[in-house]
């Protein structure tokens, strides 16, 4: 893959119908500047941003693209979307995210990822505009069994919690579309099981890289639930890139859907605590005194079940698309810090996400 070929990947969404559910979020805002800036044709359809500050608001998308308010559980709202859009290309990017949360609220969360799902498998079935459709779900989907190897995509679905648990009924119900309904139509769909992303911009609760940021803004410790849990992170340009390459892939040959894990190389599969040591070091480089953050155990009792380890394998986009990761988990921590100074600065956000997704595209 070189720079010409990933040129040729954002030439082929210029001035095409693009539609993004969950625009308004972390990945859809960091997608949502992509598409505008390659000049595709973009409509987003969202909740209102799920966070104040919110990312969305920052990358001045909103005026270059259709951002429609809606709930991805109103039907009829979505199939007014798709009839008068009429989109090429659908992403389905829009849920109810957090583990932490579907505990409080599963019946939100399943409604949302479940129900949010059939809506909109059930309006590209409706819509033979669409070429290519992809539904995003989670690593978190697979039967956890702990082990120390990564999952692979034929591996069990069967998330734990009620957050995993309601993205591999997500990939149930795609599967299901896929047999019953999209064989006969041109329609090409896949999904893509997404690891750990981090990033400027996410400004979420419960998640450790926004609350390294939030801790190092107020200059306080760096509180940690689960030091010793293991995960595979990744910058947000990794996942995105290979979506804008699966959904390309799939338009111009149908033979290419498939199911997709999307994660880091086994060296990116490291422990919150050293994803916070990462943090400390490049937050503190330009730091002095009381300036430097450091961070705290506080592993809690009796907290809500999370998988302890989890990775997956990603051998088989990388044999279909030779594809590999850009950066590693110590440069998609940098990018972050870099991004964050830049944000608390009063500086350009929209300047810094393109010489982000710039450098991350040419230098690939």
């Amino acid at each position: 893959m070189g720079r010409l070929i990933m040129s040729e990947l954002l030439e082929f969404y210029k001035d095409k119908k693009v539609l993004v559910t969950g625009h308004t979020g972390f990945k859809g805002a960091w997608l949502s500047r992509i598409l505008v800036q390659a000049g595709a044709s973009v409509t987003g359809y969202s909740l209102e941003a799920p966070t104040n500050p919110n990312l969305f608001g920052l990358a001045d998308v909103e005026n270059r693209m259709k951002s429609v308010i809606g709930d991805i559980r109103d039907r009829e709202h979505l199939f007014e979307v798709f009839k008068e859009t009429q989109p090429e290309i659908v992403i389905h990017l829009a849920a109810q995210p957090i583990v932490r949360d579907s505990y409080k609220d599963p019946v939100y969360t399943y409604e949302t990822n479940v129900m949010g799902t059939v809506n909109i498998c059930e309006a590209v079935r409706l819509n033979p505009c669409v070429k290519s459709f992809l539904n995003v779900t989670t690593d978190k989907v697979y039967k956890n069994n702990e082990w120390e190897w990564g999952y692979r995509e034929n591996e069990p679905l069967d998330g734990y919690d009620p957050y995993s648990n309601s993205k591999s009924c997500s990939e149930l119900v795609t599967h299901s579309y896929i047999n019953s309904f999209y064989g006969d139509m041109e329609v090409a769909v896949s999904t893509a099981r997404a690891g750990n992303v981090i990033g400027g911009g996410d400004f979420a609760n419960d998640r450790i890289i926004p609350d390294c940021v939030r801790a190092a803004e107020k200059r306080e410790d760096i509180i940690v639930r689960n030091p010793h849990s293991t995960r595979p992170y990744q910058h947000v340009l990794e996942p995105l890139k290979i979506y804008l390459m699966i959904m390309k892939a799939q338009y111009e040959d149908k033979a290419l859907a498939g199911f997709y894990n999307v994660g880091p190389d086994d060296r990116d599969c490291i422990t919150t605590g050293q994803l916070v040591d990462l943090f400390c070091e490049k937050w503190n480089q330009d730091e002095q005194g009381e300036n430097c953050v450091k961070w705290i155990n506080k592993s809690e009792i009796n907290a809500p079940h999370e998988a302890n380890f989890l990775k997956l394998d990603c051998s088989k986009i990388k044999k279909v698309f030779g594809w590999k990761p850009r950066w590693g988990v110590e440069e998609a921590v940098e990018k972050t810090v870099e991004w964050s100074k830049v944000y608390f600065k009063g500086e350009d956000i929209p300047k810094c996400m393109d010489e982000q997704i710039k450098e991350f595209f040419e230098e690939y």
